[in-house]
């Protein structure tokens, strides 16, 4: 029987679906059962083996649905492996260095006993929804930094040890 992922994420302009929706498809193709679905519309996680979460940091925050699906689901997550990702830098940053959780993801790492977290770059183009992402468009700070080869190493990686022997 194989292994059922749930691939949870909080995204405004859809940046961190597709960053989710990688992860699944990487997941899948190593052998696992894997489902990206936005946070604010998972109302149960025990029916999967393992969770990956993320969401887009905005001023330094996650996402609120994810922030609200971890909070949510804080028993249960507790009780199964997880991991952790955000998107945000709106730079190479996150390609070139490992960015720690901001505090508040830190604390749910703690209170849930994540495995890890990581931070990949973000995305914000033309068209994004809200008055902050339209001033960081205009003031030429825009575009987008995921390093999607990245995400797929990540991804791949925790499929391996999803799938790793459990030692007795």
């Amino acid at each position: 029987m194989t292994m059922k992922v749930l691939v949870a994420y909080g995204t405004t302009n859809g940046s961190t679906r597709r960053i989710a929706e990688t992860i699944a498809g990487v997941l899948d193709a190593e052998g696992l059962t894997a489902r990206a679905v936005p946070a604010g519309a998972v109302d149960d996680v025990t029916p999967y083996d393992a969770v990956v979460a993320g969401g887009g940091l905005y001023a330094g925050r996650w996402h609120k649905d994810t922030r609200r699906f971890v909070r949510r689901n804080r028993s249960a997550l507790a009780e199964r492996p997880v991991w952790l990702f955000s998107s945000g830098p709106l730079d190479p940053s996150a390609s070139e260095r490992d960015i720690p959780p901001v505090p508040g993801v830190r604390k749910a790492m703690e209170r849930i006993g994540a495995r890890e977290h990581v931070t990949f770059g973000g995305c914000l183009e033309e068209g994004a929804r809200g008055w902050v992402a339209r001033m960081i468009l205009r003031g030429g700070k825009g575009g987008d930094f995921r390093d999607f080869p990245r995400i797929e190493r990540w991804a791949a990686r925790v499929a391996r040890e999803i799938t790793a022997p459990v030692a007795l």
